[in-house]
């Protein structure tokens, strides 16, 4: 237990004031996804390009090129909540069948062709796990962007398998973020589900 208080503390004073920006936005990013704002997709943009460049900067360049998947679905979900101006916002709601599909063709083969190139292509340690928590991330990503209520629940497969992974890594602050939007993506489905009940007509 002191040994890893002494590299959350260690880490805490390591940390730039870019990195706290890109933490704090990232938080906000998920908060404002449980209140249902479309400000969730610059203030997680932004987040994502200053994590990129500190990625690339300690030559993690696999995980910064998984950073900017964020980056273009960010701005996929971004057009696709706002629509034209003419037309209403995307409403909260279930996946279909076909959806569904989708979503498990993103974890299944997103995790294969992750583990694929980070065995082949990187000295990753651990690309069985690292692959799932992207995968599972990247079907999370798709349905928030479709306004899927679903995503709350890809979100935190991936959260509760990172968390292990971070500590695995050494990685204890992010480990603690990790923990702290788990949380808030929790409350995110229960808030987006009383939405859903509000969109429901009333029955007579």
């Amino acid at each position: 237990m002191q040994h890893w208080l002494h590299l959350f503390i260690q880490q805490l004073q390591q940390t730039t004031p870019w990195e706290w920006v890109a933490v704090i936005l990232g938080v906000a990013e998920v908060l404002l996804a449980r209140a249902n704002k479309v400000w969730l997709y610059p203030a997680g943009i932004i987040s994502t390009v200053i994590t990129i460049y500190f990625l690339l900067r300690t030559q993690l360049y696999a995980e910064a090129a998984l950073s900017l998947y964020y980056i273009v679905m960010s701005f996929y979900g971004w057009y696709h909540w706002i629509k034209k101006r003419h037309q209403p916002p995307v409403k909260v709601s279930y996946n279909t069948a076909d959806e569904w599909l989708i979503t498990l063709g993103i974890s299944i083969g997103g995790w294969g062709v992750l583990y694929l190139l980070l065995k082949h292509f990187t000295p990753s340690t651990v690309p069985v796990w690292d692959a799932l928590v992207s995968s599972t991330a990247w079907a999370g990503m798709w349905l928030l962007a479709r306004r899927k209520i679903e995503n709350w629940l890809l979100l935190n497969i991936s959260n509760l398998f990172a968390v292990p992974l971070l500590f695995y890594k050494q990685l204890p602050l992010f480990a603690l973020l990790t923990i702290v939007l788990f949380i808030i993506a929790i409350f995110g489905y229960f808030d987006w589900r009383n939405i859903l009940r509000r969109q429901q007509p009333a029955l007579h």
